[in-house]
């Protein structure tokens, strides 16, 4: 395998010029996040009809990839969800048009696969077996690692090749297009830090009081790690969120009685901010919010396992990954006559629309087919209420 190393800006100009008569470039990329709060890109490897290349990220300015993801290029990439969240921190923008592989896999019969099992079922190829510990921001790489990170786009072109003929025999291939468009469409980035709480164990055993003093030190550390680029447990551990939490102290010497603290959190601005946050958490007791579940008519609610069954039947004899397919918030949207919900539009309403909505309303009902699946049947037998 030949490929390029590009560590400076004239020769990725010159790269990404001559990228613009191609109309696919595969893309994957390496990256850490271990020590920092947003992913930290340390190369980006791209390959194209009849080259390769990887591109150094701390050697030259990486936002000039965003040349080529206009619409004009389909950028082939495999479960591309962490490289679109790494690309957008580092770029500013994520590629238009994507063709995730692992997407359209799940059209094909395949589970969320890895790349090598994609790649050995499909084009009988071994990938190299990489270390699972490499520093990819050490400098310099060997030989060795850059061949290995080169190794996972060498074949995504011809992955594509495979499977949108194969997508095209089923007629499907419009249905994995626009699947890859809902998952470029998924928020990327940081997370609200608001929500950030949310992350913590057992809190709706909390008292909405001292739920909402969690909530306030969860979302001051969530922006203090995000302002520090650290992660934000060196800004304070979970066991010390918790146990401030707690406590609630009104002082220093409280704070420091603390659980999980350390002197690191009590001197200096640090102390002080933790205290402020907890003055603010006891003025905003926060309630458990209403689960999706709770608003769905309690009459309505075994439907929600009557209808994931059937989806899950479906996904079976259709060979489509059921994650795919539907997700338990989308049977809650559908079951919430939600005109938005994804199972009332594009390939899945073409899929199992018409059949869900007429379960829902009783004109169908389930049974066993007598061979361990399910079949639908014209017609339900209603149980009769004692006299």
């Amino acid at each position: 395998m030949t490929f390029s190393w590009i560590d400076n800006d004239r020769d990725l100009k010159a790269l990404l010029d001559g990228l613009m008569a191609e109309t696919r470039v595969a893309l994957d990329t390496e990256f850490h996040r271990e020590k920092t709060y947003f992913p930290r890109l340390a190369l980006v490897q791209l390959a194209w009809s009849d080259g390769l290349a990887i591109v150094d990220p701390l050697s030259c300015d990486a936002r000039m990839l965003s040349q080529i993801f206009g619409p004009h290029h389909l950028i082939v990439l495999h479960a591309a969800q962490q490289d679109l969240d790494v690309l957008s921190h580092a770029i500013g923008v994520i590629p238009q048009h994507i063709f995730d592989t692992q997407v359209a896999a799940g059209f094909l019969g395949y589970s969320t696969p890895s790349l090598a099992s994609l790649v050995n079922a499909e084009l009988k190829i071994a990938l190299p077996k990489g270390d699972r510990l490499t520093d990819w921001l050490r400098r310099p790489l060997t030989e060795g690692q850059k061949s290995y990170a080169a190794s996972d786009v060498e074949h995504l072109l011809e992955l594509h090749d495979l499977l949108t003929a194969k997508l095209d025999e089923l007629g499907r291939t419009q249905w994995a297009l626009d699947a890859c468009e809902e998952l470029r469409n998924r928020k990327v980035g940081a997370g609200d830090p608001a929500d950030a709480w949310q992350k913590q164990k057992d809190v709706r055993a909390l008292k909405p009081r001292t739920r909402g003093v969690l909530a306030s030190l969860a979302e001051w550390r969530e922006r203090r790690a995000m302002a520090s680029d650290i992660p934000p447990r060196q800004v304070l551990p979970d066991l010390a969120l918790q146990g401030i939490a707690q406590r609630e102290p009104a002082s220093i010497s409280e704070l420091a009685q603390s659980r999980g603290v350390d002197e690191r959190h009590t001197r200096g601005a640090v102390g002080t901010e933790i205290l402020a946050a907890v003055r603010l958490g006891q003025g905003k007791p926060l309630e458990i919010p209403v689960s999706d579940s709770d608003d769905v008519d309690r009459h309505l609610r075994p439907a929600i396992t009557l209808i994931s069954a059937w989806l899950s039947e479906v996904a079976r004899v259709q060979k489509i990954d059921n994650a795919l397919l539907a997700t338990r918030n989308d049977i809650l949207a559908f079951i919430r006559q939600d005109q938005a919900a994804r199972l009332l539009t594009g390939w899945r309403r073409d899929l199992v629309g018409s059949d869900l909505k007429s379960l829902l309303s009783g004109e169908l009902g389930l049974s066993f087919d007598g061979h361990g699946g399910l079949k639908m049947m014209r017609g339900s037998v209603s149980p009769e209420a004692p006299e």
